[in-house]
């Protein structure tokens, strides 16, 4: 089974670079361009999981994450945070709005291969 990961990212740089460490890696990359459009995706496309930025425009990742939370359908879903909010406290910000984990900007590929590998098995 391939897994699908949705990638909720503004920057078209950083879209670029996810998607191709997640294909390379194996998976089906999903994009969204904004909180608005990754909250549908979610809800419509029900990925095995979720790389979400917190700055976003329209809807930015924490209120999305707290939305997907507390619906049925997307409640399981893992949700990691990947975010330039590296700051003392972010990680904890990020996990109470519903994020299950949380990956700093700039990506550590071994990091985020392990926690991909975690949750997905």
């Amino acid at each position: 089974m391939v897994h699908r990961i949705l990638v909720v990212e503004d920057n078209p740089d950083n879209r670029i670079l996810i998607t191709d460490i997640l294909e390379t890696l194996g998976y089906i990359a999903l994009v969204a361009e904004d909180g608005e459009a990754g909250l549908t995706m979610a809800q419509t496309e029900r990925p095995d999981l979720i790389l979400m930025d917190l700055s976003l425009p329209k809807l930015d990742g924490w209120a999305v994450a707290k939305h997907l939370k507390g619906e049925d359908g997307t409640a399981h879903t893992p949700i990691i945070a990947l975010t330039a909010h590296a700051m003392v406290g972010d990680r904890e910000l990020a996990l109470r709005a519903g994020c299950d984990d949380y990956v700093a900007k700039p990506i550590n590929l071994h990091e985020l291969e392990s926690k991909l590998a975690h949750f997905l098995g």
